[in-house]
């Protein structure tokens, strides 16, 4: 009486496996954060592992060769962090000392630097962008007090810097076996797909992770020479910080820009478009020569998804969203492009079996035809018509 289509139930129960997928994606979100940040950064160590494997002993096991590894990072990290730390550190401690000062003081308006054509619009810019900032305090007040709750959330939960190295340990070390085992569930077909998407969002985050980290340490010599030999203020804790945002897409940059071009101002730089110049001069460097040969075989995601992603990205997860929305588009890319090649190629498949099918009965109706009219043709066939 009641029709079962098996099509629509199976469309049906994959719908809602997606959706319960995406709701225990969402309530588990905050370890999944630290997963993230664990892949993240097994790609930025694993080359180094390889290198250790390749030109290291050769009885060396590849657990103590990944153990070799990490102590180096951390040490290396630690070392870094004693030399540039503490100078940024009071380079903070003396911003945020001096920034009230240099806001309320009487000779504010005179201390920002403009070119002499400017100087007598002086009055009309100043009283123009105290308007704005009057006006933009209201919308900037909760994002800055989002991003602090997310830096006291991280620095109270310091378990995570230990986490995302013993995960990545594991992960290192177990992945290729929790590969295989994944696809060994699936059939022959399926495995063929999911096995071919694996290995592009494996070059995808390799590429991804390593033009990142080489971007950001990048932006951390390139402004921290620059600024210093400009004499600009407060240079180590500028560029540190330009590198840092490097890690966000599209804002992170423009948010460094803007940070640095304001703190020189306030704090009475005499050479603001100088220091304009010359991150003009590196974002249009990085943006259309050391970006694109970094990410060449990466990420190609068209800007149009960019934006949307970041969107997306900084109203599901913030900062954090924001960080995570360029690999997330590409990896949906991947997925998409693999699995339209695949439906492509079985339906090519079905296509030519079709016509191979057409082809076969065509023959044998042809041979049936031919062998009909040879019966027709022999004596004993025209005798019996008589």
């Amino acid at each position: 009486m009641f029709g079962f289509n098996l099509r629509v139930a199976k469309m049906i129960w994959t719908t809602f496996l997606v959706a319960l997928l995406l709701y225990l994606t969402y309530r588990v979100s905050s370890t999944l954060i630290v997963v993230v940040f664990a892949i993240f950064f097994s790609y930025l160590v694993y080359p180094l592992i390889e290198l250790l494997e390749r030109y290291g002993p050769k009885r060396l096991p590849r657990t103590a060769a990944i153990g070799i590894v990490f102590l180096v990072v951390i040490l290396l990290v630690a070392i870094l962090g004693s030399i540039f730390g503490t100078r940024i550190e009071e380079e903070a401690t003396k911003l945020s000392a001096q920034l009230p000062t240099l806001l309320k003081g009487s000779n504010f308006a005179e201390r920002i630097p403009l070119p002499e054509f400017m100087e007598p619009l002086r009055a009309r810019l100043l009283s123009f962008i105290q308007e704005q900032l009057s006006s933009g305090t209201g919308q900037a007040m909760p994002l800055a007090k989002e991003l602090g709750l997310t830096v006291m959330h991280a620095a109270s939960n310091l378990i995570y810097l230990v986490l995302v190295p013993v995960l990545s340990f594991l992960l290192i070390k177990e992945g290729p076996d929790m590969r295989d085992g994944l696809l060994s569930l699936l059939n022959r077909p399926n495995k063929k797909l999911w096995g071919a998407i694996i290995e592009d969002l494996d070059i995808l985050l390799s590429r991804y992770v390593r033009a990142l980290l080489l971007l950001s340490i990048a932006t951390f010599i390139s402004y921290s020479v620059a600024f210093s030999l400009l004499g600009v203020p407060y240079s180590l804790l500028l560029a540190g910080a330009a590198a840092l945002l490097e890690f966000i897409p599209f804002a992170g940059p423009l948010a460094a820009a803007v940070l640095a071009v304001v703190v020189a101002g306030f704090s009475g730089f005499d050479h603001v478009f100088w220091l304009i110049g010359f991150i003009a001069a590196y974002r249009l460097f990085q943006d259309y020569v050391l970006n694109p040969y970094l990410m060449s075989e990466g990420v190609e995601v068209s800007p149009l998804m960019v934006i949307v992603g970041l969107l997306a990205g900084d109203q599901l997860g913030g900062v954090v969203g924001i960080f995570l929305s360029v690999p997330v588009m590409a990896a949906i890319k991947i997925v998409f492009v693999r699995a339209r090649a695949a439906l492509q190629l079985r339906h090519d498949a079905m296509e030519k079996a079709e016509l191979a099918a057409a082809e076969k009965r065509a023959k044998e109706a042809e041979k049936a035809a031919e062998k009909a009219a040879a019966l027709q043709d022999t004596p004993g066939a025209a005798a019996l018509d008589l």
